[in-house]
C-alpha cells in the first residue's frame, strides 16, 4: 500500500512540480528580460514536454493513457494565464489546430471502445448491451473517477442528441415512461423558453458588454443541447425486466437496478408521497412530473443520479405508461 502511494506520488507529483517550476520562472527577473524566448519554451513545456513526461511515468502502470489529455488541457489553461498576450502565438496555434484534433481523437477513441464493448457483450449474451451502460464501462476504463463520469455524460448527450435517431422497437420486457407523463412536452417547452430568453438576454447584455452577452448565449445554447440530449435519451432508454432484474431508468439522468426478489411490494398509485432519505423519485424533475407506481424493497438499494450522484433508498416512485402490464410482469417474475 505504501509502495503504491509512493508510486502515485511520483507519477502525479513530478508533472505538477514541473508545472509549478515554469510558473515560478514567469515571475522571475530572467523571464522579464527574456520574455519572448522563454515564452516559447514555457509554452512548449506546458503543452508537450510535461504531458510526455507524465506519459513516460505511467507507461508501465495500470493508469489509463488517455489521462495525458487532462495534462495537455491543464497546460493550455495555465499558459493562457501566465504567458503575456503578445507572446501567445504558439499557444493560439495549439488552441486552433491541435486541441480540436485532440477532442476529436478522444471522441473517436471512446466510441470505438464502446463498439468493442458492445460486440464483446453480444458474443457472451443474448441481450443487447445498452449504449449508455457500455459508455460508462468504457469511460471508467480509460479515465479516472470524476473525469470518467463527466466524459460519459458529455458523450452520451452528444450521442443521444445527434447520432441516435433510429426508432427503437420495444420488446415484451421493455416499458416506456414518457408517452403519457408529459415529460417530453415539458422539456421541449423548456428548450423553447431558453431560446427566447437567450435572444432577449443577449440583446440586453450587448448594451453592457459584448463578451458577457456571448458568454451567456453560449451557456444557454449548451444548456439547450444538454436538455435535448436528456429528452432523446428518455425515449431511447426504456425500463427493462430481464433475468430477474428490474432496470429502472430515466434516460441518462438517473437509474437503479433492482433484484426482483428484493421487492416487498408494488403498488399502482398516484397518491402524494412524502419524500425523504429512504423514499425517492426516479425522475429528477420532482413535483414537475407525476408518478403512478410505487415499489418498496426489503432492503436498501443504491440509486445513481446525474453525473454519478449516489443515494440509498427503500421505496421508489416512478411513472410507467403501461402500468397494468408492468405490474403483472413484476408479479409473474416474483412467482418464478
Amino acid at each position: 500500500m505504501t509502495t503504491k502511494t509512493h508510486s502515485n506520488l511520483v507519477v502525479f507529483g513530478v508533472p505538477l512540480l514541473l508545472i509549478l517550476s515554469v510558473i515560478l520562472i514567469t515571475k522571475s527577473q530572467i523571464f522579464a528580460t527574456n520574455t519572448s524566448a522563454l515564452s516559447i519554451g514555457i509554452t512548449l513545456d506546458l503543452l508537450f514536454t510535461i504531458p510526455i513526461v507524465y506519459f513516460i511515468l505511467i507507461k508501465k502502470k495500470n493508469i489509463p493513457k488517455t489521462t495525458i489529455v487532462p495534462f495537455f488541457i491543464l497546460g493550455m489553461v495555465i499558459a493562457s494565464y501566465i504567458i503575456p498576450q503578445e507572446h501567445q502565438s504558439i499557444l493560439n496555434w495549439a488552441k486552433n489546430w491541435v486541441f480540436p484534433f485532440v477532442e476529436l481523437g478522444v471522441g473517436v477513441f471512446v466510441f470505438y471502445k464502446v463498439r468493442q464493448t458492445i460486440k464483446r457483450y453480444k458474443a457472451n449474451s443474448k441481450q443487447e448491451l445498452d449504449f449508455f451502460s457500455a459508455l460508462k464501462e468504457t469511460c471508467s476504463e480509460i479515465a479516472p473517477g470524476k473525469i470518467a463520469i463527466f466524459l460519459t455524460m458529455e458523450l452520451a448527450v452528444f450521442y443521444y442528441g445527434f447520432i441516435s435517431w433510429k426508432k427503437r422497437i420495444l420488446a415484451e420486457n421493455e416499458f416506456t415512461y414518457h408517452k403519457n407523463s408529459g415529460t417530453i412536452s415539458l422539456l421541449a417547452a423548456l428548450i423553447v423558453i431558453i431560446g427566447v430568453e437567450t435572444y432577449v438576454l443577449h440583446i440586453l447584455l450587448l448594451k453592457w458588454s459584448a463578451i458577457a452577452a456571448w458568454i451567456a448565449s453560449i451557456l444557454s445554447v449548451y444548456s439547450s443541447i444538454q436538455i435535448f440530449g436528456f429528452l432523446k435519451s428518455i425515449i431511447k432508454r426504456p425500463i427493462i425486466i430481464e433475468d430477474g432484474i428490474l432496470h429502472l431508468r430515466y434516460g441518462i439522468l438517473s437509474e437503479t437496478t433492482i433484484d426482483i426478489n428484493t421487492i416487498e411490494s408494488i403498488e399502482i398509485t398516484s397518491k402524494e408521497i412524502e419524500f425523504d432519505t429512504k423514499t425517492i423519485k426516479l425522475s429528477p424533475l420532482g413535483e414537475l412530473e407525476s408518478h403512478n407506481m410505487l415499489i418498496t424493497l426489503k432492503q436498501e438499494n443504491t440509486f445513481s443520479g446525474l453525473y454519478g450522484m449516489k443515494k440509498t433508498y427503500k421505496t421508489i416512485a416512478f411513472f410507467i405508461d403501461d402500468k397494468e402490464r408492468f405490474t403483472s410482469s413484476i408479479k409473474e417474475a416474483l412467482k418464478n
